[in-house]
């Protein structure tokens, strides 16, 4: 199984939730996209731990399995067409969701997160 982690998911890993960590454990592949990254660092400066944290990231991230998704012009393409579907449907979400959703989908892996927001995206593969 291939797996992005959304925000909460990292933070819920980091914290040590058990069924979190089982499920990453059983992922053949772990991507960040770098939205998550971006949130997860603009929380870390809101912290008195941000030191902690970054190097607690920056382990996870030098691990084998560990992967960034990073925004290319093809993403754009999938940022558009989610954007257009999501307003035309009339459920819109937060921008950094739809960055997170595009990467997801461009890269044919499995979002896993606690957010339902993503719920209105009947195209995204999701872990639960």
């Amino acid at each position: 199984m291939r797996i992005a982690l959304d925000t909460n998911v990292y933070s819920a890993m980091a914290a040590g939730n058990k069924t979190t960590v089982y499920t990453l454990q059983s992922a053949q592949e772990i991507f960040v996209p770098i939205p998550v990254l971006a949130e997860l660092r603009f929380g870390f400066l809101k912290s008195t731990k941000r030191v902690q944290h970054e190097t607690y990231l920056t382990r996870f991230l030098s691990a084998p399995r560990v992967k960034t998704l990073d925004c290319d012009e093809q993403t754009t393409h999938f940022y558009s067409q989610l954007k257009f579907q999501l307003d035309t449907q009339g459920t819109p979400i937060p921008i950094n969701d739809i960055w997170i959703a595009s990467l997801v989908i461009q890269h044919g892996v499995s979002l896993f997160s606690f957010d339902s927001d993503f719920d209105r995206i009947p195209q995204l593969l999701r872990v639960r």
